[in-house]
């Protein structure tokens, strides 16, 4: 399986969650895992996604997100799981 996290921080409002996971299904990319948080009218979500299925790279992968992001006001970001834990390793 390739993990990958996909972070989500912004504004929170109806159908931010349904358009992320409809433009992961339409991508082939399973949640694998999802935390989520909301707090004082914002939302913080952190998913771990399987994106074996998927056959765009990273960068393509970003910059759909990207896409979702502006569509529900959010900034969302992704990268390789191995990336994630060098770049918190201490």
């Amino acid at each position: 399986m390739s993990k990958t996290i996909v972070t989500l921080v912004g504004k929170d409002r109806v159908g931010i969650i349904a358009t992320v996971c409809n433009f992961f299904a339409e991508n082939n990319i399973n949640i694998v895992d999802l935390k989520q948080t909301t707090s004082q009218g914002f939302i913080n979500m952190m998913m771990i996604v399987d994106t074996d299925g998927y056959t765009g790279s990273t960068a393509d992968l970003n910059a759909g997100l990207e896409k979702v992001g502006e569509k529900v006001g959010c900034i969302i970001k992704a990268q390789h799981e191995e990336i994630f834990d060098m770049m918190h390793r201490i």
